[in-house]
């Protein structure tokens, strides 16, 4: 059964500009976005800020109004249908927001089991359950204040899943947390798509959506530019071998010439911090690395490196084409 069918949604903005406000511009957050996740799928909705992933959401949930297009869960419109959709999606995203600081995490989830209409006789037994499933049993009576932003999320996990939603959307969950606390939320996110949750989620981290996703869908000014499972977009956009560059101010003069090397099927260049990284998609048995430094001669050159291709590779190559 499919979860989440989304046919032809376009969203539309309508800002005034001018001195006196008067004229009206039409931005386009989405522009025809189609896509479908199978129940008990984890889906991954990858792309820049700005590209619609939010408000794609956002339209998912209820909280926005598509502008022409339809988008149902679980066979229900959301526009049409609005309080079984809400019944029946949790919605957890990232940040501060949306927690009492001066309440525990019991009492948080407490309060919140009231607002979605938990029968008194289960609220008990439900929270001392997610407590446990998000790992937070042993701090249940300590206050939210004290929290890392670890321990903050995954409490929001915890409230999103207090009415037993089926479908589960996660916003860039793990935004700014420490890698020790990225590790327990990608595990408490395993464990509910092994419990058969649909999962829908957001992210910048490639590694999180290559370790989580059943299938991913990448974005860019509102239009799906690629779909498919992380190992169909690597091998989309990555035959053969990748070469990894760090260089330090490359001219692109140079940059150029690798282009042309024979073999050679694209070059793009990433800052990173002081340094510049130049990743090279080249067929593999071939004698590129050589060319390629002969065009490095010259340059001072830190590290190079040929290694498989990355999910990050690939995404940066589709936004690179597109």
């Amino acid at each position: 059964m499919t979860a989440i069918e989304v046919d032809r949604i376009s969203r539309v903005y309508e800002t005034r500009t001018g001195v006196l406000r008067r004229q009206k511009q039409r931005q386009e957050a989405l522009g025809g976005v189609s896509l479908h996740v199978d129940r008990g799928e984890t889906y991954g909705l990858l792309g820049p800020n700005g590209a619609g992933k939010t408000t794609l959401m956002k339209i998912l949930i209820t909280l926005l109004i598509p502008t022409s297009g339809t988008a149902r869960i679980l066979g229900h419109d959301v526009v049409k249908d609005v309080q079984f959709v809400r019944r029946t999606v949790g919605y957890v995203f990232g940040g501060d927001r949306g927690l009492y600081e001066r309440l525990s995490a019991f009492d948080n989830l407490r309060y919140f089991a009231e607002l979605y209409a938990v029968p008194p006789r289960q609220q008990r037994q439900r929270i001392d359950r997610l407590l446990e499933e998000v790992r937070l049993a042993e701090f249940r009576n300590e206050r939210v204040q004290g929290f890392s932003r670890g321990m903050r999320q995954r409490l929001h996990i915890a409230r999103g899943l207090l009415h037993d939603p089926a479908v589960i959307f996660l916003d860039e969950p793990s935004l700014g947390i420490d890698p020790v606390g990225a590790r327990e939320l990608r595990e408490s996110i395993a464990a509910l798509s092994a419990a058969g949750k649909t999962i829908f989620l957001t992210t910048h981290y490639m590694y999180e959506a290559d370790e989580l996703c059943d299938r991913i869908s990448i974005i860019r000014k509102g239009t799906l530019v690629a779909e498919g499972t992380p190992s169909e977009l690597k091998a989309k956009v990555t035959h053969g071998g990748l070469i990894e560059i760090t260089t330090y101010g490359v001219p692109m003069a140079v940059i150029e010439r690798m282009r042309a090397v024979r073999g050679v099927h694209s070059v793009v260049v990433q800052d990173r911090e002081q340094a510049q990284v130049i990743l090279v998609r080249a067929d593999a048995h071939t004698d590129v690395p050589h060319a390629i430094m002969d065009h490095l001669a010259g340059v001072t050159v830190g590290s190079i490196v040929t290694r498989d291709p990355t999910l990050e590779d690939a995404y940066v190559e589709l936004m690179a084409a597109t």
